[in-house]
């Protein structure tokens, strides 16, 4: 294969508008997949959108994680060069307000579907442990950002997360609290 730098340029570079509707597709994809399962009673509804905890608890495994993951950024930003980290946020100082929070919404509406409403559950439903069904959806989370592969230092960045958010979800049991505060982390 001859390598041709015009063909390089010629690719088409992926926008952030486009990438909205591709997250809802896919997420619309993941919640009929899920229902299929519930309808098949392979998964139950009680466990992707229980209400087992009160507000006040929903509140606190919001916010405590949100919390610690953010001071983690933080104090990773101010300890670490530029050259470590994604520059991915450069692509969308031209976008508005409106279309950032669009584009974080469903970016995180995408992920939590697919991998705590579709793959932790069906590992714990192989593995029957959570401890290890929370790991393997985070290794397989990382496996899904490529992009971070030439930053080695991003996926361990958004390991935490990883494990963080797979735990709420295990814990409440609601699909909802770890996508809250997804969505509060990017925003």
């Amino acid at each position: 294969m001859i390598y041709n730098p015009r063909a390089q340029s010629k690719r088409k570079e992926s926008k952030p508008e486009e990438a909205i509707a591709v997250f809802f597709s896919f997420s619309l994809v993941c919640t009929a997949v899920i229902m299929l399962l519930v309808v098949q009673g392979r998964y139950s509804l009680q466990n992707i959108l229980s209400f087992k905890k009160s507000p006040l608890e929903w509140a606190l495994y919001t916010l405590i994680p949100l919390t610690g993951i953010l001071l983690l950024g933080v104090i990773l930003a101010r300890r670490l060069s530029s050259e470590h980290i994604d520059d991915a946020n450069k692509n969308y100082g031209h976008l508005s307000i409106m279309k950032i929070v669009l584009f974080m919404f469903s970016a995180a509406l995408f992920e939590e579907l697919l991998f705590r409403g579709l793959i932790q559950n069906g590992l714990l439903i192989f593995f029957k442990k959570e401890w290890l069904a929370i790991p393997a959806t985070a290794l397989l989370f990382l496996a899904f950002h490529v992009q971070y592969y030439k930053k080695p230092l991003m996926l361990l960045i958004i390991t935490v997360p990883a494990l963080v958010f797979g735990w709420v979800y295990a814990e409440t049991g609601n699909i909802l609290v770890p996508f809250s505060s997804i969505f509060s982390q990017t925003c």
